[in-house]
């Protein structure tokens, strides 16, 4: 089940889901929308290995916005700091966005129950549009979860996206074990 306009505020006031900043304007019928911040990165290497770290190298956003071209990944953060407690974020593009040829995100656009922290976002595009920090990028979908969880993201050992930062984070596959 999808939360509404209504229990998307209410578990806001109950501490189940933290938005920072906050904008009520940016509350949706059944979704809030997130905004891509300054900060981008590409990385640096042309071959990307899955065993190995690959480093990036970061950028802001002017004024004037910033050209994404077609064939590179860009790494970007939303704006909004979100901690979710009892459901699952689900983080999908805007249609208008879309429309523009803009994907922000190539497979990760479920959080788990414990994920707290900035979204990075895995940015393509299919022709050259410009963006500019604080444009709405996103929506997050907060779904109920059926039964207990019994590890949060953020208390799993596992879990490698953890620490706090405003900054993209590259992938962290080199971690797992294969």
């Amino acid at each position: 089940m999808i939360l509404s306009d209504r229990a998307i505020l209410k578990s806001i006031e109950l501490g189940e889901i933290v938005i920072e900043p906050f904008s009520r304007e940016a509350l949706g019928t059944n979704s809030y929308d997130v905004h891509l911040s300054k900060h981008l990165a590409t990385y640096i290497a042309d071959v990307l290995d899955a065993k190995q770290h690959n480093q990036i190298r970061h950028f802001e956003i002017g004024d004037e916005g910033f050209v994404l071209k077609p064939g590179t990944t860009y790494l970007g953060t939303t704006l909004e700091y979100t901690e979710t407690h009892c459901h699952v974020p689900f983080l999908e593009g805007k249609s208008s966005v879309g429309r523009l040829g803009i994907d922000i995100h190539a497979t990760a656009g479920k959080g788990d129950v414990g994920f707290c922290n900035h979204w990075t976002l895995e940015i393509s595009v299919s022709q050259p549009v410009r963006v500019y920090a604080g444009m709405p990028i996103g929506q997050l979908i907060y779904f109920d979860v059926q039964g207990d969880v019994e590890t949060m993201y953020n208390k799993k050992s596992s879990a490698k996206y953890i620490d706090r930062s405003p900054l993209p984070m590259e992938s962290m596959m080199w971690k797992n074990q294969f």
